[in-house]
Formats: structure tokens, C-alpha cells, sequence
């Protein structure tokens, strides 16, 4: 049965935790296993062990036996990345893969689930007000990005429009890993552009040893934003049972932007699950139940309100319940078989002042299967089917897409060679997808994706990497039988049912370079498109008669289209001493992004960026002060508009420390410290639009 989760005032997050658990119940160290256990490794440790002596909480990644180690940054390359059926770490896949965890992840945690990973090379947000924040990777965004909660789809409608948000909470993330570039070998069609996997650990899958974990935070926001965010997530259980809770409560009123209030730009989110496994030698299976909750506003209607005009809002329901398993060594050494079965309501209403609109329906259950094999001669691999079932519906006004029943049915296979010096990926992945609207022709599809990519080890301090994939995606709903006006996007969107599949040819190449002083890595690529979808203005107009305007008539076409692109970042450790360390990160990407055959640019692509922070650590603080400049995008498509460049500056500071088995930490995070009036050209609303001003969060961390 659905659940409604009805959070206190979020003060009580704190409170609660430390009620409910008393430090007596708190000596848990990590098991040695777990993803957690593997962040921690990673992370160098803030401070030092806990203050009386006694073990620090396994959910504070502070901690770590690195931290003596002469590294001064987040060595994330060797977090485990889940969203790899090998299980790979970052460091040992070919393909340009990151992963946000521990300090990282803290720090830049936000509403959103693309804001908080904008800060990666190649990754942006798309922008719809601070409710909505879809990722953009590499210039392609909706159907072209998979968006995973778990390894699973989330099965939202934010892929049907831009105001639409993903069900994802970033709060309760343990770690996010993004995996850039063609992903469809894995997880099938909608992975062309990438794939943003969102690791909870609703289900437990390993021990906790002593018994008992979690973490809280509660943090105010101030300046040109006002609102208040609180979480808490506990973990408890022995060596045959794991049980996980969570729970977060964000309220955030209109912000400010330096020319003014930007109306109707409020979020209200309640999100909580429980999940519990049964553990053992053999392996883990367990179950989960999730309610997320949101409530936010359009700042592109936003009504008026002096005139007792409220604006357009939503308010988003979902229900999702999941059971996973995995059984280890079938056969052999390094052998497995992971499975996992999803099942999601989702509903939400968009309401034009107290009257509702609009409803989008959607029911998905899917199921995947993964067994993989070492074969102890250099090989191993894995081998996988995937199916989902969906329906999609959407009634009233804005209902421009027919209720459609999508069926999709993959197998794959990917398989490794190692030696000492080099290594090699072969995939390939077959799909079968049905499009069944209702009173219109099904449509179906068999898309398929190959890869072959490769790293040459030159030495200890240099690795090269090279791909290629060939990747097909079937066309979403929306992009086949829309027809009716879309006013997230201000216009009258009609579909295309003749579109054929597709298909995306992408060569890319990679150097990393790691030493004591300095960690780089760079990749270049280049992606041509074989019948690029996209919407195209006919230069017609239909007259919306509620509000007695023109919408412009755009139309669902094909057309060949060319993505390439440069993206990289280096970390210098500049110091190790007495005074702490000190390290200086530099990061960029640019996208150029153009259609064949004198078709002008592709619509709405992320301007190119070049940013640099500066990092101090010592004795429990640490502080760091960045800037990121956004150029100008002016290479724009027909009746699309340019923006203007701006920078933006950012600061935080943090202190540590240890009570009892608590770990505390205080913060305090700053953006936009120079109030730039920031326009992101990704959005339908950049004209309308701005990011809020100059800001600030406050709040205290607890690991228990």
C-alpha cells in the first residue's frame, strides 16, 4: 500500500538522532567490504581519530588510515563504482567516469540533482527554477541521459518536459556516479548521452559490524535565499539481518536575484524510505519502500500575486518499491549474480493557482538481471536482460502527449582482457522497445549499441585511454505523438510517428597523468549523429486562447548532427606541512554542437566553462575558495536567443571534530560571493529567469 510521510519540523532531524540512539549503542566500525568501507579508504581524513580515544562512527568518511599519506585531495578514482556490472573503480574503467562521495559530495549538495554534480568537467544543469535541475551531459540532456536511483531507473516524467523533476533526493545520496559518454550497452536506449546513478543504500547489502549507523544534518540557508533543509539516515542490524531508514524536509520561500525577487520560486520536498536485507556468506537479498514528496513552483507563470493571481506550481507524488539480491561465487572465484526488481507510482499535478491542471500518470515496474564470471586467464565479464513495462498518461490542458504503453525487453555483454601494461573492453547490447499509444499506431524498434575501448599503462605515472562505441536509442513518447501545446516550453509541440531510430557514432580519446605533485586527466571527443532528434521552429503559430497569445508551432524532426568536445581538470598539491595542505584544482569543457547540411547549431547547449579552487586542510578545518567562468553563448540555433558570460564565486568552511562516538562538523558554504545576474542558456526560461544572488548555507553534520 502507498505511505504519505508526514515530516516534523526539520530542528527535530538532530534531536531525534541523538534521542533515539545514545552514544553507548554507537562503537560500529565499518565493514571492510562495504562501499563504505571503500569511501572511506579513498577520503583522507579531516581529523584525527575520535577525541577520548574511541572509534570513530563508520558513517563519518572523514576518517581514514590515508590520511598520513602524502595525498592532499579526495582520492575518489578508487571509490567503487556501482553502476559497472564488473564493479569496477573509477580508476580502472576506460571510459571517463566520476564519482562525488564524502567531503565532495557535502559540499556541493543542493536542491537538485544536476546542481549538485555541475561542478564535474563535461557536466551542466538544465534549469526550470531551483525545484528542477535535470543533468546535461556532454550538451544532451532528457531522454538521452539515464537517470538511476540504485542501479535502477527512477521512472519519472522528467524526461517528458523540462519543468518536470527528477524524484531523486541528492541529500540521501551515499555517493553519484556519473558515467559520461554512450551508456547503452548497460542500461539501454535512454543511456546515449550518459548515465547519473545515485547510490543510497536503501538496501543493505553487507553487515554492519557493532551494529548500529547513521548520519544528520540540518542547514540554513541565508542572503538571497531563505529555507531551511534537514535530514537523518540510520542503519542498524548484525552479521544476518540489515535494516535503513531515512528521512529528509526542505522548505525554501522565493529567492532573490540581484534585479530582483524571482516570484514564484519556492520548494517544498518531503522524502523517506525503509529497507531491510537478510545477510550471509552466500550473499544478500532484501526489500524497500519509498515515498518522495515535492511541491514547487514555475517561475515562468508566476502569476500575480498582488492581484490575488497565483502562479503555476506542482506537486509531485511517487511511490517506489524495490527488492534486490545478489549471490556471490556460483562459480568460482569472482563469480556473482546480481538481480533486482523495481516497481514505481508516480503522479503529478501541475496546478494553475488553486485549480488543478494538468495530470501526468506513470506506472513502471522493471527487472534486471547480471551474472558475472572471472576466467582466470585475463578474462572476466558479464552478461545481463533487462526488461521494463510502463504506461504513461497525462489529462487536461497541457496534455499533449496520448497515454502510451512502453514495453522494452535488452540483453547484453560486456567482457575484459587484461595484461600488465594494457587492458581491453568489447560490449554489445541488443533491445526490442514497443511504443503503444492509444488510438494511434504502435510503433516498434530494435536498437543496438556496440563498444571496444581500451588503457594503455605507459608507466606509473601515465595511462591512455581510447573508445569507440556505436549506440542507438528508440524515440521517446513525447518526440513520436505530442500534439498540443507544451507551455513549459511556451509552444505548440506536434510529434512525428515516421521518426526512425537514433544512432550515435562516438570516438574519444584520454590521457591521465598522477604524480606526487599533480593528478590530470583530459579527454577529447567527437560524436556524430546519424537522424539526431530534435524540436524545430516552423515559423507558424497556434493562438492559445486561455491566454490570448501566439504560441510558436514547433515540430519533432531528424537531421544528421555533430557533437565534439574537450573537458579535463588537474588537481596540484601544493603544500603538505605544518600549515596544513594545500591544493588548487582547475577544471573545463566546452561542447560545440551543429547540425549537417547548413542546419544551423542544436538548440540550447551549455556554454563553454574554466574554473579553479583553492583547498586548505589542517587540524580538523578546512576552507576552500573557488571561481567559475561561464562564457557567452552566442552560437545558438534559429529564433533561439544568446546569454551573456558571468562568473561565479563560491566559498566554504568547515570544522570538524570528534565527541564521544559522535563526529560533529560545522559549516558554512557561500555562492554567487559577487551577486552576478547568471542566466543558464540550457533553460526555455533563461530570459525570464536568473539564478538567485548572493547566498548562504549554515548548518551542522553528525556521524553517529
Amino acid at each position: 500500500m502507498p505511505f504519505t510521510l508526514h515530516l516534523p519540523a526539520p530542528t527535530l532531524a538532530l534531536a531525534l538522532s541523538a534521542a533515539l540512539f545514545p552514544a553507548a549503542t554507537l562503537a560500529a566500525p565499518v565493514d571492510a567490504g562495504s562501499p563504505a568501507a571503500a569511501t572511506a579508504a579513498a577520503i583522507p581524513a579531516a581529523a584525527g581519530d575520535s577525541a577520548d580515544g574511541g572509534t570513530p562512527p563508520p558513517s563519518d568518511s572523514r576518517h581514514a588510515e590515508a590520511a598520513g599519506a602524502g595525498r592532499h585531495v579526495k582520492d575518489l578514482d578508487s571509490v567503487v563504482v556501482t553502476a559497472s556490472p564488473l564493479r569496477d573503480t573509477a580508476a580502472e574503467l576506460s571510459k571517463p567516469t566520476d564519482v562525488l562521495a564524502g567531503e565532495r559530495l557535502d559540499e556541493n549538495r543542493a536542491s537538485s540533482l544536476g546542481e549538485t554534480i555541475s561542478s564535474i568537467p563535461g557536466v551542466q544543469s538544465s534549469n526550470f527554477g531551483p525545484g528542477v535541475g535535470r543533468p546535461i551531459l556532454r550538451g544532451l540532456d532528457g531522454p538521452r541521459v539515464e537517470v538511476l536511483s540504485g542501479g535502477m531507473s527512477s521512472a519519472d516524467a522528467s524526461t517528458v518536459s523540462q519543468d518536470h523533476s527528477p524524484a531523486i533526493e541528492p541529500f540521501l545520496a551515499d555517493q553519484i556516479e556519473v558515467l559520461k559518454g554512450p551508456s547503452t550497452l548497460l542500461y539501454g536506449t535512454g543511456a546515449i548521452g550518459g548515465v547519473v546513478n545515485v547510490v543510497d543504500g536503501r538496501i543493505p547489502e553487507h553487515a554492519i559490524d557493532g551494529g548500529f549507523s547513521g548520519r544528520a544534518e540540518m542547514r540554513f540557508s541565508g542572503g538571497d535565499q531563505d529555507g531551511t533543509t534537514g535530514m537523518v539516515r540510520v542503519d542498524g542490524g548484525n552479521e544476518r539481518f540489515a535494516l535503513h531508514a531515512d528521512a529528509v524536509y526542505r522548505n525554501a520561500r522565493d529567492y532573490d536575484t540581484p534585479e530582483g525577487r524571482q516570484a514564484n520560486s519556492f520548494i517544498d520536498t518531503r522524502s523517506g524510505a525503509i529497507g531491510g536485507s537478510l545477510l550471509g556468506d552466500w550473499g544478500f537479498v532484501g526489500v524497500s519502500a519509498s515515498r518522495f514528496e515535492d511541491d514547487y513552483g514555475n517561475p515562468g507563470e508566476a502569476g500575480d500575486l498582488a492581484n490575488g493571481e497565483r502562479g503555476v506550481y506542482l506537486q509531485l507524488r511517487q511511490d517506489r518499491y524495490e527488492l534486490k539480491g545478489g549471490l556471490t561465487d556460483l562459480w568460482g572465484a569472482g563469480s556473482g549474480l546480481r538481480y533486482s526488481v523495481g516497481h514505481t507510482d508516480y503522479r503529478h499535478v501541475e496546478f494553475e493557482g488553486d485549480a488543478p491542471g494538468t495530470v501526468f500518470d506513470k506506472t513502471a515496474s522493471e527487472g534486471r538481471v547480471e551474472a558475472s564470471y572471472d576466467a582466470g586467464n585475463g578474462w572476466k565479464g558479464a552478461v545481463g536482460v533487462q526488461g521494463s513495462d510502463s504506461t504513461f498518461a497525462a489529462v487536461g490542458e497541457e496534455a499533449f502527449v496520448p497515454k502510451t504503453a512502453t514495453r522494452e525487453l535488452g540483453v547484453f555483454g560486456v567482457a575484459r582482457r587484461s595484461w600488465e601494461e594494457f587492458q581491453l573492453d568489447l560490449g554489445a547490447r541488443i533491445d526490442q522497445v514497443e511504443s503503444d499509444p492509444e488510438d494511434l499506431e504502435s510503433r516498434d524498434f530494435k536498437p543496438m549499441s556496440l563498444s571496444i575501448a581500451g588503457g594503455w599503462k605507459i608507466n606509473a605515472r601515465w595511462r591512455l585511454t581510447a573508445s569507440f562505441d556505436h549506440s542507438e536509442r528508440a524515440p521517446a513518447e513525447e518526440e513520436l505523438f505530442a500534439n498540443g501545446p507544451h507551455l513549459a516550453t511556451l509552444a505548440y509541440e506536434i510529434g512525428n510517428t515516421g521518426l526512425d531510430k537514433e544512432a550515435a557514432n562516438q570516438f574519444e580519446a584520454g590521457v591521465q597523468y598522477r604524480s606526487g605533485f599533480v593528478d590530470a586527466k583530459v579527454s577529447a571527443y567527437y560524436n556524430r549523429f546519424r537522424n539526431f532528434i530534435h524540436l524545430v521552429d516552423t515559423g507558424e503559430q497556434w493562438h492559445f486562447d486561455e491566454q490570448d497569445e501566439p504560441l510558436p508551432i514547433r515540430e519533432w524532426s531528424q537531421r544528421d548532427a555533430t557533437f565534439r568536445g574537450l573537458e579535463g581538470e588537474a588537481t596540484f598539491h601544493l603544500a603538505d606541512g605544518d600549515r596544513g595542505r594545500w591544493d588548487l584544482r582547475v577544471f573545463g569543457d566546452t561542447v560545440r554542437a551543429s547540425l549537417a547540411d547548413g542546419g544551423g547549431n542544436v538548440p540550447r547547449i551549455a556554454p563553454s566553462r574554466l574554473g579553479a579552487q583553492l583547498r586548505w586542510e589542517s587540524s580538523g578545518w578546512r576552507a576552500s575558495l573557488g571561481a567559475t567562468r561561464y562564457a557567452k553563448q552566442d552560437k545558438v540555433a534559429a529564433n533561439e536567443t544568446a546569454t551573456a558570460g558571468y562568473t561565479l564565486v563560491d566559498a566554504h568552511a568547515a570544522y570538524h571534530f570528534d565527541s564521544g562516538r559522535f563526529g560533529w562538523e560545522l559549516f558554512v558554504d557561500g555562492s554567487n560571493l559577487g551577486d552576478q545576474v547568471a542566466r543558464v542558456h540550457t533553460s526555455f526560461l533563461k530570459d525570464v529567469v536568473a539564478l538567485p544572488g548572493r547566498s548562504f548555507n549554515a548548518g551542522v553534520r553528525v556521524f553517529f
